[in-house]
């Protein structure tokens, strides 16, 4: 039989309490690793939750900024949200769309969120026709030429057969003096025609008069929303060189001079828009507008256009527009008058109760009026129609969300 010595016995005692107690501290330190690796995830989980919602505010916030202002341009900011830093970038407009991007970073933990936005087309205008003229009808100048479609709900003339529509008329009253390169449509019977029609002669009483293509509610929103911002001018604006301005209300006059004048948002005038005689004009800004939608300038008063004024959009896609208020009891007293010898790329001239005067030659996107006239030895090249032009403005037109993801 063997025997133990006291001094062995006091050996494995002790041998055993040292490996229980390595035992204890092995479990002792993994569960202290689990717990601190664990709320270490729950901390991150929170930061990573924390960072997300920032992001989103960061969304909300750019969301708002487009609903007070739908034609802002490119902005890049930051800002807090408790102790999450907010980092927003409102891009360019391309085809239409903006896809705007938040980071939310809460201690160190980064989330992305991906917003698309498009022009809603809620406020849309569409026009079929290059002219379009109410009652009072179209007058062509002798030896002058309209390049486009024309929908005329009064009669046409013109001062012979060098007088030439080289598109499709269509005409709910009388046509005289002119030739049509294309199709003459009467939308009513008995009436005359003494025109010279290389295409089609024909009546559709199917073909009811064409109401304008924007509705008078329209035009008052648009008035509303120049008028809700902060920049309002008491009395006349005196362009002294070339200037940016919008979105504006000036009441008073405006005049441009031979200045250059860039719409930056909309611009209502409550009274006239002249222009000097030697050069001056309209343009839409080239980032806030481009590819994408129409600007707008409305006046109450008479649009005095000058020589040689350049009115331009800012690219494909893009239009301006000019709009007049102002009541013409004939033709003679015009609510717009286009001055001479246009360049640019153009723009669409509109008057839901007055006359468009078009003295010279120049490229005109679209031109609507109760009663239009031409100048002599002119040539005004219109486009054939101008499809669903997406305004910039107005409580009808705006920004939707079509996209909502993080990156």
């Amino acid at each position: 039989m063997i025997k133990i010595s006291n001094n062995q016995r006091g050996y494995v005692i002790l041998m055993v309490t040292f490996s229980v107690m390595i035992i204890m501290l092995t479990m002792a330190m993994a569960m202290s690793f689990l717990t601190v690796n664990r709320q270490k995830n729950i901390t991150n989980t929170v930061k990573s939750t924390q960072s997300y919602y920032a992001a989103e505010a960061g969304i909300e916030d750019a969301l708002l900024r487009l609903k007070k202002n739908p034609e802002m341009s490119v902005a890049s900011y930051n800002f807090n949200v408790n102790s999450a830093v907010v980092s927003v970038i409102i891009p360019s407009i391309i085809g239409g769309s903006k896809a705007i991007i938040s980071r939310g970073d809460y201690g160190g933990m980064i989330r992305s969120i991906q917003t698309v936005v498009s022009m809603s087309n809620s406020g849309n205008a569409t026009f079929y026709y290059g002219i379009q003229v109410g009652a009072l009808g179209l007058q062509v100048g002798n030896n002058s030429i309209i390049d486009g479609n024309v929908f005329s709900d009064g009669n046409i003339s013109g001062g012979g057969t060098a007088s030439v529509i080289n598109y499709n008329a269509i005409v709910n009253g009388n046509c005289a003096g002119l030739t049509i390169k294309k199709d003459l449509t009467f939308t009513k019977s008995g009436t005359t025609n003494s025109c010279t029609v290389d295409g089609t002669t024909l009546t559709d009483t199917s073909q009811s008069a064409t109401t304008l293509p924007i509705s008078s509610q329209q035009i008052s929103d648009w008035k509303s929303d120049a008028s809700a911002t902060d920049n309002i001018i008491n009395g006349d604006k005196n362009l002294t060189g070339n200037a940016s301005l919008g979105p504006a209300k000036i009441i008073g006059n405006l005049n441009i001079g031979n200045n250059m004048l860039t719409l930056t948002g909309t611009v209502y005038v409550t009274g006239n828009i002249t222009f000097g005689n030697n050069g001056g004009g309209i343009k839409l800004d080239s980032i806030i507008y481009q590819n994408a939608a129409g600007g707008i300038i409305i006046l109450d008063g008479q649009f005095i256009g000058g020589n040689m004024n350049n009115f331009s959009s800012a690219g494909t896609g893009s239009y301006l527009l000019i709009l007049s208020t102002y009541t013409s009891p004939n033709l003679s007293d015009p609510a717009i008058t286009v001055g001479n010898n246009m360049t640019g790329s153009g723009a669409a001239f509109y008057t839901n109760s007055g006359v468009v005067s078009v003295p010279n030659g120049g490229a005109i996107s679209e031109i609507t009026g109760i009663g239009i006239t031409t100048g002599n030895n002119s040539t005004i090249t219109t486009s054939s129609g101008i499809v669903n032009i997406y305004f910039a403005s107005g409580p009808s037109a705006g920004w939707e969300v079509t996209s909502w993801q993080e990156q």
